[in-house]
């Protein structure tokens, strides 16, 4: 017998990179799957755009995921908020936008039973992001470079019968630059959102899922969906909480045809109606 899905308030999930080999997208679709909220918040980065202008493939899993959210917004079932990240900026031309029950924006204040949370994705306070564009650009490549090796380095580590192990996140615990990084950026954006009368922010962008307290302030991070493959969610009574997708198969396991099975539903889209959807 089918589990029922779970059921939250929100859910924000950042960082997917469709159009590139490393998006866990199979992944992604069967967490939401199996889930169901009134609001889904797309924190940013979700579109690949840096990688796919190099060339980078769109596969028709990363069709399908944009299928799945458009289904739910033309069955007015789902509430989605979009917002720019540096990966997918191009959308920063057009903002503020919105089509139907879809969103596309810069920021916004997600008000909550537990408070009032800065969302946004992040890259304002990467000075290199922001400032040194080749700079950005160089570091995208050498992560995608490092992304390759991590992945058949982790081959040979399945073939030896040994666990998932992340090669990126362990050069990052032990540069001090990467450190001082992170800790720098997490500290900015606390700063904003303490500006903004907030009593939390929820970003993305440094693939560094977290949940604490900075200066008193709740600092949420949603991670990534290319190598932590997590989520925070809001639960009905406005409870936040990081989540991972190793704990969610637990009780919701992934099987290799579930992305076929699951997908007839999605294969009746009716672009037309989303268009109807964005003059009202």
């Amino acid at each position: 017998m089918k589990r029922a899905p779970r059921k939250y308030k929100t859910i924000f999930i950042s960082d997917l990179h469709l159009g590139t080999e490393n998006s866990k997208v199979k992944e992604v679709m069967h967490f939401l799957r199996n889930t169901r909220c009134e609001r889904l918040v797309l924190n940013g980065d979700i579109i690949d755009g840096w990688q796919l202008n190099r060339g980078s493939l769109w596969t028709t899993e990363h069709t399908k995921f944009l299928r799945f959210i458009l289904k739910r917004i033309e069955k007015k079932t789902l509430n989605v908020i979009y917002l720019r990240g540096n990966h997918d900026d191009i959308l920063g031309r057009f903002l503020p936008m919105r089509f139907g029950s879809l969103s596309i924006v810069e920021d916004f204040v997600h008000e909550s039973k537990s408070g009032r949370y800065l969302v946004l994705h992040g890259d304002v306070f990467d000075t290199i992001t922001k400032n040194f564009v080749f700079l950005a650009h160089l570091g995208d490549w050498g992560y995608k470079f490092l992304m390759s090796l991590n992945r058949w380095y982790n081959k040979y580590r399945a073939w030896r019968g040994k666990e998932y192990y992340s090669l990126s996140k362990a050069i990052k615990a032990k540069v001090k630059a990467a450190v001082n990084f992170v800790s720098s950026f997490e500290e900015k954006i606390t700063k904003l959102a303490t500006a903004k009368e907030c009593t939390g922010v929820i970003c993305g962008h440094i693939h560094t899922p977290a949940d604490k307290k900075i200066g008193g302030l709740r600092y949420l991070n949603s991670g990534d969906w290319v190598e932590s493959l997590s989520a925070i969610v809001e639960h009905l009574d406005g409870k936040m909480q990081l989540v991972y997708f190793r704990d969610f198969i637990a009780d919701y396991p992934m099987k290799e045809d579930a992305a076929d099975l699951e997908s007839q539903d999605e294969d009746d889209l009716d672009l037309n109606q989303i268009g109807i959807f964005a003059t009202q």
